[in-house]
């Protein structure tokens, strides 16, 4: 019988959730500025899909901005948009679904838009999390009705326990600048 090797076990046991926005003339550059403003462009990044690791601690972005050193690879959930049109309103967001079982997992989605403003674009992030978790706990809900109605039936099942949002918009600079914007679930190991 063969041995299954056992690999490296990277579960986070934290995670920050940041914000950003550059604009710049070139388009890289406004990425680099927007990571800036979130506090996490002195790592490599390395963009991760939507689980919410089961007892993983949510801090605060100054504790985990505290947590991180340059070159380090950092795990992330990560929503991002760029235009250099004028005046076009751009937007990221990441949302988080947490259920009431801490041993179980969550889940982030990523969603960026144009034309949607930081409240339309956080709560279909959040409603994309929580739709998700919904779904995989088999909370029976109606996809048809708005997010408000799925949220009081998704809490009044006590399986979901928590949603948030972190998001950030910007408009696109009048001089046609590029405009970036960057909204991350950051993970610490």
């Amino acid at each position: 019988m063969q041995k299954i090797r056992e690999g490296i076990n990277l579960i986070p046991k934290k995670v920050f959730f940041t914000n950003g926005v550059g604009k710049h003339k070139e388009k890289l550059q406004s990425l680099e500025l927007a990571l800036r403003k979130a506090g996490i462009e002195k790592c490599n990044l390395v963009r991760v899909s939507s689980i919410f690791p089961p007892n993983c601690k949510i801090i605060s972005k100054a504790q985990g901005i505290k947590l991180l050193n340059p070159g380090q690879i950092v795990f992330c959930v990560m929503s991002l948009n760029s235009t250099n049109e004028p005046n076009r309103m751009i937007s990221a967001s990441v949302g988080l679904a947490i259920p009431a079982e801490p041993n179980h997992y969550g889940y982030l989605s990523e969603h960026h838009a144009h034309g949607e403003t930081d409240e339309i674009s956080g709560d279909y992030a959040e409603d994309l999390a929580a739709t998700m978790l919904a779904s995989t706990l088999g909370i029976e809900f109606d996809p048809e009705k708005n997010y408000d109605e799925r949220k009081e039936i998704y809490r009044m099942s006590g399986k979901i326990v928590k949603t948030r949002n972190t998001t950030q918009s910007a408009r696109g600079n009048k001089e046609g600048l590029w405009s970036t914007v960057v909204a991350a679930a950051v993970f610490l190991l």
